[in-house]
């Protein structure tokens, strides 16, 4: 039988992840109503990067090295439910950037919802880089840390800490973009995707990531967390061997 705080923590994951999914839907809908056309600031200039080797910097090199490392010493302690809740964030991550890049072709390449502002090394996708991807790498390996032992335990007597931590660290993440965007690192061309409108930023920028590692994380079984994890890796590598060749992504 569960607990009443085990009942808690589910419900409330329930809910944490329908907001973040009627902000999908908000933002997959919202370009297509509005009065949009020709190319917004930074396409053209993303559109030349992509896929584009010539920019390559042997930093890229030495991040490849510190990721592999960190995901080393976490399979060296055993820490397999973090290494997993660590590929996790970043294969929502790769979901949110194939629909970013959707988005941008379904315009007529107008914009993406978000778009690089300085040149990468190496730019995989029209809002993502190769330093934005071991960044997230890091980021997924971050979360499950500290996590207290007790997944059902309540701040305040109503909040799951689960639900509390990983929306602290999603307002971390997004406080970096607001950072990045106001330097024109991360470019922003949609009104409801703005500075000034933060709320859809602050639902899909971060918070499917947090929350979807943190409940791969505390699943009770390791082939759960496989099969999860396994499913998320297949459909985003369907989606790149199909979009990609198809010049959508």
């Amino acid at each position: 039988m569960k607990t009443g705080k085990a009942d808690t923590r589910t419900r409330q994951f329930k809910i944490y992840f329908i907001i973040c999914a009627i902000a999908y839907v908000i933002e997959w809908i919202a370009p297509f109503v509005a009065d949009i056309s020709g190319q917004a600031q930074g396409s053209i200039e993303n559109l030349a990067n992509l896929r584009n080797s010539s920019n390559f910097d042997w930093s890229t090199i030495a991040l490849f090295g510190a990721v592999s490392f960190a995901y080393s010493l976490e399979m060296d302690r055993k820490n397999w439910s973090g290494v997993l809740a660590g590929l996790a964030f970043f294969l929502m991550d790769a979901f949110n950037e194939i629909w970013n890049g959707l988005i941008f072709t379904a315009t007529g390449q107008y914009s993406a919802y978000w778009m690089c502002g300085y040149t990468s090394s190496y730019q995989t996708m029209i809002g993502w880089n190769i330093e934005i991807m071991f960044c997230f790498l890091f980021f997924g390996l971050c979360v499950t840390k500290n996590l207290p032992k007790d997944k059902n335990m309540l701040f305040f007597g109503k909040i799951n800490n689960r639900i509390a931590i990983a929306f602290a660290w999603a307002m971390l993440g997004f406080i970096v973009e607001l950072i990045l965007n106001s330097f024109n690192a991360l470019i922003w061309n949609y009104p409801w995707w703005s500075a000034r409108f933060p709320v859809l930023i602050m639902i899909s920028a971060y918070m499917p990531f947090t929350g979807i590692a943190i409940w791969v994380y505390d699943l009770p079984e390791r082939k759960q967390q496989i099969k999860l994890v396994g499913a998320m890796a297949i459909a985003a590598l369907i989606a790149v061997a199909v979009f990609i060749p198809l010049g959508w992504i």
